[in-house]
């Protein structure tokens, strides 16, 4: 088989060396893809926003099955263009992406089929927000934009003039562009959260194992919200009661609602929860893999992603068990200085020629490029340095121990990464 993964990041990584590893695949290319990823795959110089483009070199390569990585693509319609021509591709259709493209959708989509979440109110117009605010809301308070805004445009108020700023910020500076058009005030809920990621069909989903994100930029979850600055799995508090009653109340209804909807989900969904003292509700929903959490699932993962895949696609994946090894892995992001605001790129990455040949060591590349013959930090996240482990603090160990391996001028990270282990 012949494999396209559009996409640039961690995630498209982990995507691209767990296909590499199918029995079914000979060729990989990747859209526009990174210095890594271009040990498995032949990196095209096609950005993830030009479908027509990435369509007709599908054709002209006769590729056999096309997985969309990133958020952006799947809910501008990526999959409609490649279906229309034909084209076998893994992801949902952009009717289906509205499940993470419009956070007021998905609000609405939870409360219509009972499915637990925060209370919220959405809003499309500014003076509305404040008069809710000023008048009815309890702080903290949430305020998200409506749309896709890198996993950047949550913003927790703890006072009113928190709120207000927060909605001059999102709704009339546009600080999120369009996304932030309309905007949810939900309640703030606390707990532990845990990100479940699923393969599903239209019809049928199988979960995959937990983990957990840590969102901050800064130790002791200080500092902005990120793309996420590194992950574990499997949670320690994620539990067999905890994921019957996600199954039951969470997981398939979700899946169910969208097929009642007209909008049949085929793809990865990612739950992202919180466990409260009433229960699990879900936090948000994404329309593909998380980054970083692919970065600690897929390398404990034992099927044939590909299989698992095609399953999707095909509608059979009734038929798939999916299996994980018992074990456990963190992935610690090495970051440039000064993300997610402002960072300096171009500084060339030493000592990543450590990880060959080293077994449950990864070091997977996100913000990276060539320049010069030498691989150069290119985004606020450059790479994601995973370790497995017998257990969760094992596995810590050897991902802090692996992030000494490499270097760059302002590599930055947090060290905290984890610490909920401690806790469990």
């Amino acid at each position: 088989m012949k494999i396209l993964i559009v996409g640039s990041g961690g995630r498209e990584h982990a995507i691209a060396w767990s296909a590499a590893k199918s029995k079914n695949v000979q060729e990989i290319y990747c859209a526009p893809g990174n210095a890594g990823i271009s040990q498995y795959a032949q990196c095209v110089d096609i950005g993830a926003m030009e479908f027509d483009r990435l369509a007709e070199f599908a054709q002209e390569k006769e590729i056999d099955l096309t997985i969309i990585g990133m958020d952006d693509p799947l809910v501008g319609g990526i999959v409609d263009v490649f279906e229309a021509k034909g084209l076998k591709v893994f992801g949902p259709r952009k009717n289906a992406a509205i499940l993470e493209g419009s956070k007021a959708f998905s609000k609405d989509l939870m409360k219509k089929y009972h499915i637990p979440t925060a209370a919220y109110e959405n809003f499309d117009d500014p003076e509305k927000a404040l008069a809710y605010l000023r008048t009815k809301a309890q702080f903290p308070i949430v305020l998200k934009a409506d749309g896709l805004a890198l996993g950047k445009g949550v913003l927790i108020c703890n006072t009113l003039k928190e709120a207000e700023d927060g909605v001059k910020e999102i709704m009339e500076d546009k600080k999120f562009g369009s996304a932030g058009n309309t905007m949810v005030i939900e309640e703030f809920m606390t707990g532990r959260e845990v990100s479940v990621l699923s393969f599903v069909d239209g019809k049928t989903i199988k979960t995959m194992t937990s983990a957990q994100d840590h969102k901050r930029a800064m130790d002791g979850d200080k500092g902005l919200n990120t793309g996420g600055m590194g992950t574990f799995s499997p949670s320690p508090f994620y539990t067999k009661e905890v994921d019957a009653f996600c199954q039951e109340h969470i997981f398939k209804p979700t899946v169910d609602a969208m097929a009642a909807e007209g909008r049949p989900f085929v793809g990865i969904i990612f739950f992202g929860l919180m466990l409260t003292k009433d229960g699990p509700k879900v936090l948000e929903y994404n329309a593909r893999f998380g980054d970083p959490e692919a970065q600690v699932v897929l390398p404990r993962m034992k099927n044939d992603i590909i299989e698992v895949m095609e399953a999707c696609v095909n509608g059979t994946l009734d038929q798939i068990d999916l299996e994980f090894e018992d074990n456990a892995a963190v992935c610690v992001v090495l970051a440039s200085d000064g993300y997610p605001v402002k960072y300096e790129k171009g500084f060339a990455i030493e000592g990543l020629d450590q990880f060959q040949d080293k077994d449950g060591y990864y070091c997977f590349h996100a913000g990276t490029k060539f320049a010069d013959g030498k691989i150069v930090t290119n985004g606020g996240r450059v790479l994601g340095i995973t370790a497995k482990g017998k257990d969760l603090k094992e596995a810590r160990k050897n991902a802090y121990a692996a992030t000494e391996w490499v270097s760059f001028a302002n590599k930055y990270m947090r060290h905290d990464i984890g610490k909920a282990i401690d806790e469990a």
